[in-house]
């Protein structure tokens, strides 16, 4: 890979945050703050896997590997909470609980296959 943007975990967590920027519900909306939540930690997924990689060293790069997991948890706790709060529908919440999950795996497997090249 030549640069993040090749990366499938970044073009898939890139869709997550395109898709959280645009729900559109007027009680998800009024609530700024749920609102910016959810967002910036959807940003960060993306953004801290765009770091990591422009860092240039496989150790750097799987800490922030690490921090966009830890993002894309995040979000999956807001979206729980989103459900409940009924800003979103079942089937708008139930595919992008599975997108995080997802991504979460992605993140996991490439995590171990960094950590098993520098093992080497």
């Amino acid at each position: 890979m030549k640069t993040f943007e090749d990366l499938p975990v970044y073009k898939k967590a890139k869709e997550l945050s395109v898709r959280i920027y645009r729900i559109d519900n007027s009680k998800y909306l009024k609530d700024y703050g749920f609102k910016d939540q959810i967002q910036r930690a959807a940003v960060s997924v993306m953004n801290n896997i765009a770091e990591g990689f422009e860092r240039g060293s496989d150790r750097d790069f799987i800490k922030f590997l690490y921090y966009s997991k830890g993002s894309v948890g995040e979000i999956r706790s807001l979206l729980n909470l989103a459900f409940e709060l009924n800003y979103i529908e079942n089937d708008f919440y139930e595919i992008m609980k599975n997108d995080c999950i997802e991504i979460s795996q992605q993140l996991s497997n490439f995590i171990k296959y960094l950590s098993n090249k520098l093992e080497k």
